[in-house]
C-alpha cells in the first residue's frame, strides 16, 4: 500500500481489511493521506486492534472523543464517527465482524459492488473505486469486477485510490483528478 502517511499506517491498510474499510469511507474533504492514515491512529487510540465488536460495543461520545483527541482523525469528525460506528455495526450484524467477509464471500463482482454500495459512507462512485483497490491490488477478483468497477477497473489507468501503489503512480492519479476538475469548471 502506498496510500498513507507512514509506513506503520500502509503495513496496517495491508493486514487489517477494516483499517482498509475505515480508511476509504474516510477518505472524503480530507487529504488522501490523512484519511489512510487515522486507522492506525484510531488502533492506536484504542490501545488494542482494529475490531469491529469492539467499536461497535463504543458508547459513540466516547469513540467521538477518539476522533476529536488532537490531531483529529478527519475535518469532520462528528459525522465520520457516526459513519464509522455503524460500519462497526453492520459488520458484526451481517459479516460476525469480519470485515473482508465483504469482499471474500461475493460470488461475483456485481454482489461485490452491492455489499459495498451498502456500506455506511460508501456511495456508487466510492463503491466502485473500492471494488477496483480490492480487484487490483489485493486479488479479490470475482466474476465481473472489471466491469462492476466501472472505469476505475480499467487496467493500465491512474484514477483512483485503486491505482496508486508509489509515488509516480501518485502523481499521476493526482494529474488525472486536477484535469477532471478543470474540465467540470470549464463545463
Amino acid at each position: 500500500m502506498h496510500l498513507a502517511a507512514t509506513a506503520e499506517a500502509n503495513a496496517l491498510l495491508d493486514h487489517e481489511p477494516l483499517a482498509l474499510l475505515i480508511g476509504m469511507l474516510l477518505d472524503q474533504q480530507i487529504p488522501m493521506e490523512k484519511a489512510f492514515t487515522s486507522p492506525a491512529v484510531l488502533r492506536d487510540r484504542l490501545g488494542a486492534t482494529l475490531d469491529a465488536g469492539a467499536i461497535a460495543d463504543l458508547d459513540p461520545a466516547t469513540l467521538e472523543t477518539l476522533f476529536r483527541q488532537p490531531p483529529a482523525l478527519h475535518r469532520f469528525p462528528g459525522a465520520m464517527t457516526k459513519r464509522v460506528h455503524e460500519l462497526a455495526r453492520i459488520l458484526v450484524a451481517r459479516y460476525d465482524g469480519d470485515a473482508a467477509a465483504v469482499w471474500r464471500q461475493a460470488p461475483d463482482g456485481q454482489e461485490l459492488l452491492r455489499r459495498v454500495a451498502s456500506l455506511p459512507g460508501f456511495g456508487e462512485q466510492k463503491a466502485k473505486i473500492f471494488v477496483a483497490l480490492l480487484g487490483k491490488q489485493f486479488g479479490v477478483q470475482p466474476a465481473g469486477w472489471r466491469e462492476a468497477a466501472g472505469s476505475y477497473g480499467e487496467d493500465g489507468c491512474f484514477r483512483s485510490v485503486a491505482d496508486i501503489v508509489d509515488d509516480d503512480s501518485l502523481a499521476k492519479v493526482r494529474s488525472y483528478k486536477k484535469q477532471m476538475k478543470a474540465q467540470a469548471a470549464t463545463g
